[in-house]
């Protein structure tokens, strides 16, 4: 590796040094801080536990001003503010769990200028008022970490994703750094399209994991894959994570995995919050053999010791299963990822699908409903629009986000929405629909590739 202080100047190196402890870059690193520290926009496709933290920490800390870093993970945005913390860096974080006066004391902080980062959540960052707040500071750096779900539109989709890059311009379009493990061509022409970066630097240093070894197993029954996953159990020493596409199939794993003697949780988005976090807090504690999830499980789950990663049924795409299969291993110890494979699976993925995107009428819907409050000169909120709307609040949402994108609405700082273009008729709003169906077909595609 080559020396710090060669690359990006004596300054830079100092904090390298004097923050991080560490005298040179991973690779990748030294491309990502350049292009950061010269204001361009850039995406940073790196392999977990690379360091891509350290690709916006270290040029943050050299540049005036505040960084505003938007995570959809508060375990992940909590461990990252308390390490730079225990490295004497003023850092505020906003989010949904904080205290009416913890919540006081993080936005005084940030209206006097104090912080080094702000970190926050695509959701808190969707309140006029906390962008109003930011307009009150310097921001110097604006990131996108886990960028890639700004291209995910499954179940478990957030779409206040999808309005980041008109809020960035709101607050003055700050240069731009965008971090994920995984990202295909399409994927990255998602975040550029969407965080509106015409010319991004793109620095991408490979998937490969030379530690994780990956396999495919057939099966014709249901009872052989479940079989075979209790010799895996078994035979191999350390703990697992068992991922599953349905909330039933995670139940009826761990019954069955249980009713075999080993000890295994269950983990999806419909548990009580304290029950998944009690399932987690095990699973990191090495207690249990195996975790059995849907995808809700491990997005920011750092425990480095996680030996093995099975499939139960095909993923949707290559990325989600690259995703997935790269939280085992990250000691840099031997570790294995198997796909249990039946000719069925697609179908549960085509299922997944086929109400992913909004549809024609989706938007027809949600176009009439905001007419129907402009039109009674009654001021506009998501409460009055899930009330008289029949498309559900995940839907909503996702109109709403998309009608925000094309300046169909705006919203202002107390969450009242203003209907900028009333007269869409329903042809153009099914033309605006017709770009998702591509994307159906690229899914189809990429579920193609996959099996």
């Amino acid at each position: 590796m080559a020396d710090a202080g060669d690359l990006v100047g004596s300054d830079v190196a100092s904090i390298l040094k004097e923050h991080f402890g560490f005298r040179s870059f991973r690779r990748g690193q030294k491309e990502a801080v350049e292009s950061a520290l010269e204001g361009r926009d850039t995406i940073v496709i790196m392999p977990t536990g690379s360091g891509k933290s350290l690709c916006f920490q270290l040029p943050a800390l050299h540049l005036h001003g505040t960084t505003v870093v938007v995570s959809p993970l508060i375990a992940l945005m909590k461990d990252q503010a308390d390490s730079l913390r225990e490295r004497g860096v003023d850092v505020a974080t906003v989010n949904s769990t904080l205290k009416p006066s913890e919540l006081r004391e993080a936005e005084q902080g940030i209206r006097e200028g104090d912080m080094e980062f702000v970190y926050t959540t695509p959701e808190r960052l969707a309140n006029p008022e906390f962008r109003s707040l930011l307009k009150t500071t310097h921001i110097d750096l604006f990131v996108v970490d886990e960028a890639h779900c700004l291209s995910q539109w499954g179940h478990d989709f957030r779409p206040d994703f999808l309005a980041l890059g008109a809020h960035i311009a709101e607050l003055g379009r700050p240069p731009i750094l965008a971090l994920t493990a995984t990202a295909t061509a399409d994927v990255i022409g998602d975040i550029q399209q969407q965080l509106r970066m015409p010319d991004p630097r793109v620095v991408h240093t490979g998937f490969y994991r030379p530690n994780l070894a990956l396999g495919v197993v057939p099966f014709r029954e249901e009872s052989d894959r479940v079989r075979w996953m209790t010799e895996q159990l078994r035979d191999h020493d350390g703990t697992g994570i068992i991922y599953t596409s349905t909330v039933k199939a995670v139940g009826e794993l761990v019954e069955k995995l249980g009713s075999q003697g080993y000890d295994v949780a269950g983990y999806h988005g419909r548990m009580k919050a304290s029950e998944r976090a009690s399932n987690q807090d095990r699973f990191m504690e090495g207690s249990l053999r195996a975790i059995v999830a849907t995808n809700a499980f491990g997005l920011g789950i750092d425990k480095p010791d996680i030996r093995f990663v099975l499939h139960h049924r095909v993923p949707a795409t290559i990325e989600a299963y690259y995703q997935e299969i790269g939280r085992a291993g990250r000691d840099g110890q031997s570790a294995f990822g198997t796909m249990l494979y039946h000719p069925d699976d697609s179908k549960l993925q085509k299922f997944f699908q086929s109400g992913r995107y909004p549809s024609g009428e989706d938007l027809v819907n949600g176009h009439h409903a905001l007419k129907r409050l402009a039109e009674a000169a009654e001021p506009i909120t998501v409460a009055k629009l899930r009330a008289i709307s029949p498309l559900p609040i995940s839907k909503l949402k996702v109109v709403l986000a998309l009608f925000v994108a094309k300046g169909v609405i705006k919203e202002d700082r107390g969450g009242v929405i203003t209907l900028l273009q009333p007269d869409l008729s329903n042809v153009e709003l099914a033309r605006a629909a017709g770009s998702y169906r591509e994307r159906q077909e690229r899914d189809r595609l990429k579920q193609e590739q996959m099996v």
